[in-house]
């Protein structure tokens, strides 16, 4: 008689678990895109300076991206559970140091600690969910849900804010994560199993420096050149963290306790999927950077509302992530991610039609069809990685797939965004408007909010001018950097064909 050898199926506790393991992950989202609006209204009560303003806003991200592999590796030898209560806990502190804040400095110091403690929430709830769901179509599925808590916080994060933001003060932002935390400690326990890996051998304290240094040079270095161009010190800080970043690699090579197993990217699709995720990040964050800018200075929406237009591109993505595993067991995950590239890169192209007198609903329609084109892919090359990689490595594989996409969005942000401004300053360049001044026009040569700024302070007709001319020049930016993003996408889809073929769709009942 044949053996049953399908694997268990999860049943209703795992799916109420993945119900909590959702709550974090909105609240890690909901925590990088919140503090944006806040920013007037911390401004006036801290005063901080233009560089401290920066590091408030920046340093979360930051933090984050250089914890990841630390806090991957190290779930899997103490315990994921325990890491992410640790980390559940260790936020909720940090998110009540920081609405209480009372100087810039102090709300730098915790928006670090909270991304310290937010790097355990990636790669602790995706390995435990690698374990809780051994099914293969469930597992996809889990993994859809679990892509799409991280689209609904960012998504909500704006308009949650915004509301917050009408009745409280500027620090009530930061506590919108301590109810959820404190319920993901009460329930976690009696619905979380704990998984580690048996055979773990020490964590090598000199490996975890390394990969924190090479990661955050490197990220820190492109956010630099995204905002200034490119200068001397951040290239050599890019430089840096290549090094770093190679020295790091060499040591895992060596050690019998490696913090990464470089086995682990020998694995069947593991480095395919890995590279296909973190593309798709940079064509998305490309694609996608000059949308707030456009809604908000050129077509002169409030944040709020620019949040409330922005807000069918999120829905959609949740959308196309709920229906995403049904259609690869119906035609495989490559055909599902081969075609969503290409129906996200006619949204991309959708783009290029937009100018300063378009109507948003234009800007919509591109959004849906990028949205539904590419959020396939992001469920079903999160699945591959964490599938691919054996159970006790999930946590490892989970980090490197979050640090992947991590720096692929500082990069887009670099590499879009020096483009867009390369060629917005060659158009102003090339203007001439009447009435304004060569020191006027140099200062609205910078960027198009800048522009805006300065234009406040002209003659109505001539300030009108010149924001017509700069909107101009930010819309040649914004269709060079939506051509990319459509190519990008075009070549990204016959990757996925060409690698990821063989992928094998999941197996097994519906989830």
């Amino acid at each position: 008689m044949a053996l049953d050898t399908h694997p268990p199926r999860a049943g209703r506790r795992e799916w109420i678990g993945l119900a909590i393991l959702a709550l974090p992950c909105l609240v890690y989202a909901m925590d990088l895109t919140v503090l944006h609006l806040a920013v007037p209204e911390l401004s006036a009560d801290l005063r901080p300076s233009g560089a401290q303003l920066l590091w408030i806003i920046d340093i979360y991200g930051f933090v984050v991206a250089g914890s990841l592999i630390t806090m991957g590796t190290l779930g899997d030898r103490i315990g994921r559970r325990r890491m992410l209560f640790g980390g559940a806990m260790f936020f909720a502190v940090a998110s009540v140091i920081a609405a209480f804040a009372t100087s810039a400095e102090m709300l730098i110091a915790s928006r670090a600690l909270l991304g310290l403690a937010g790097a355990t929430v990636a790669p602790s709830t995706l390995s435990l969910l690698r374990n809780m769901f051994l099914d293969p179509l469930q597992r996809t599925t889990a993994v859809a849900v679990w892509i799409m808590s991280f689209s609904v916080g960012g998504a909500i994060g704006p308009i949650v804010g915004g509301l917050m933001l009408e009745f409280f003060w500027w620090g009530s932002v930061f506590l919108l994560a301590v109810p959820v935390m404190i319920l993901l400690l009460v329930l976690g326990p009696f619905l979380l199993p704990e998984y580690r890996d048996p055979d773990a051998g020490r964590p090598d304290v000199f490996s975890a420096l390394l990969s924190l240094a090479a990661v955050l040079s490197a990220t820190y270095g492109l956010k630099e050149i995204a905002q200034e161009g490119l200068a001397p010190i951040p290239v050599v800080l890019l430089a840096v963290g290549g090094a770093l970043g190679y020295v790091f690699v060499r040591r895992q090579q060596h050690l019998a306790d490696p913090l990464i197993d470089m086995a682990l990217f020998r694995q069947p699709g593991f480095s395919a999927s890995l590279a296909t995720y973190a593309s798709a990040g940079l064509v998305m964050f490309g694609g996608f950077l000059f949308i707030p800018q456009f809604l908000q200075l050129v077509q002169g929406y409030s944040p709020l509302m620019a949040g409330v237009w922005m807000l069918p591109w999120a829905l959609s993505f949740i959308a196309a992530s709920v229906v995403t595993p049904r259609l690869a067991r119906a035609y495989g995950p490559a055909t599902v991610m081969s075609v969503g590239l290409l129906v996200g890169a006619v949204g991309f192209a959708t783009y290029t039609q937009l100018g300063p007198d378009s109507s948003p609903w234009l800007m919509v329609a591109g959004s849906l069809l990028f949205s539904l084109g590419i959020a396939p892919l992001f469920t079903l090359t999160v699945d591959l990685i964490v599938g691919s990689a054996p159970p006790e490595q999930a946590g490892a594989a989970a980090a490197v797939s979050e640090t992947g996409i991590e720096f692929a969005g500082a990069f887009g942000l670099a590499l879009y965004g020096s483009i867009g401004i390369a060629f917005y300053r060659r158009t102003m360049d090339a203007a001439s408007i009447e009435g304004v001044s060569a020191a006027v026009a140099r200062d609205a040569r910078d960027t198009l909010g800048a522009a805006v700024n300065v234009a406040s302070t002209l003659p109505a007709s001539t300030g009108g001018e010149l924001v017509a001319v700069a909107s101009e020049a930010f819309m040649r930016g914004l269709h060079v950097t939506a051509v990319i993003s459509a190519v990008g996408a075009v070549a990204l889809s016959a990757f996925v064909w060409r690698f990821l073929r063989g992928a094998p769709a999941a197996e097994g009942g519906h989830g």
